[in-house]
């Protein structure tokens, strides 16, 4: 794995968490009772992202620790993953 393929399963680990953690502990406006005017009821009333995007960095960050150390270590190759001999040498 090169840097530019580490940035970008990076990249993507992160967005999959974040897409995961996005809904949790999230209160619409319509369960706080503080509808803005022009929204949805089911908009979110605090979203906090910040804390959001900050677990989500950590998670991400240990999961692409792991899954980069098995990469270059070469516990899994993609010889490995070929079950049906589509791969040649």
């Amino acid at each position: 794995m090169n840097l530019t393929g580490g940035i970008v399963l990076y990249a993507v680990i992160w967005f999959m968490v974040f897409f995961v953690v996005l809904p949790l502990r999230l209160q619409s406006q319509d369960e706080a009772g503080q509808i803005v005017p022009g929204t949805h009821a089911s908009a979110p009333h605090d979203p906090r992202l910040r804390r959001k995007a900050l677990i989500t960095t950590g998670i991400a960050t240990a999961l692409w620790a792991v899954i980069a150390t098995v990469i270059l270590s070469g516990v899994i190759t993609i010889q490995d993953l070929d079950w049906f001999d589509r791969i040649k040498d």
